[in-house]
């Protein structure tokens, strides 16, 4: 089995005294797409912001378990290393109001000391990851000039330029028409090679088509955990089937 990347061990998450998360244990191995699936308020977002101490920034949060990156307990290290090493990718674009280029470089030059034609070479294989690059005719243009579907990959390639282990990917399609949403998951494909992906969505034919692993939580419980096609086909709780058939959701 390759290499776990992330992995939470009887994971209790409160925000004051609603209890979010319940006793969650998952394994999450390196380059391969993990989707965490389940209706609204199953705690599926919550959860996937854990690995990258995100709910740090709600004083009401309460964490009891251990959360672990590359078997390391992620609160050992700064919060900002932990995200460089652990990038995110929210469910709306949100590119900052500066030019394409700035957007991509913002990380890199927080987190490295780079030449001028460092930096450009990295901007630009970023972009080029992320699919991109061929469509951005000048790199100076304003980012908020791209389309939805555009924003949302800059976004992508603003994560991966620090050259992040793990991207963490929240209903990264939600707000993107078809086409759009087809290229997300083309390049969602194509980024297991190098990185370790968690994603969540509401999609549950996305999910078969994008991930090796799914995760079906419910009412802040992980309820199953299996290779995709193993959960989608034969799935072994009832309370899976009964949300892969529609009973709920």
């Amino acid at each position: 089995m390759s290499q776990m990347k992330l992995e939470a061990k009887g994971l209790d998450l409160f925000f004051g005294a609603k209890h979010v998360l319940k006793k969650v244990s998952i394994r999450i191995p390196d380059k391969q797409v993990t989707a965490l699936i389940g209706p609204s308020g199953c705690g599926k977002s919550t959860l996937l912001r854990c690995f990258n101490r995100m709910h740090d920034l709600n004083p009401m949060a309460k964490l009891k378990g251990d959360v672990l990156f590359e078997g390391q307990d992620i609160h050992l290290s700064k919060a900002a290393e932990l995200r460089q090493k652990v990038g995110m990718v929210f469910q709306k674009p949100n590119p900052f109001p500066q030019s394409i280029f700035d957007n991509v470089a913002y990380g890199l030059r927080l987190s490295q000391k780079l030449t001028k034609s460092e930096l450009e070479y990295k901007v630009k294989a970023a972009l080029s990851q992320a699919h991109l690059i061929d469509e951005l005719p000048d790199l100076k243009a304003s980012a908020m000039e791209l389309s939805g579907g555009q924003q949302q990959r800059l976004c992508i390639a603003r994560a991966v330029a620090v050259s992040p282990s793990v991207l963490l990917m929240d209903e990264p399609c939600s707000a993107l028409d078809p086409i759009s949403t087809r290229k997300v998951e083309e390049l969602v494909l194509q980024l297991k090679s190098d990185y370790c992906v968690v994603i969540v969505t509401h999609n549950m034919q996305q999910a078969k088509r994008v991930s090796d692993l799914t995760a079906f939580m419910y009412m802040g419980e992980l309820i199953e955990f299996s290779e995709t096609r193993q959960l989608f086909d034969k799935a072994s709780h009832e309370l899976t089937r009964n949300y892969l058939e529609g009973s709920f959701g």
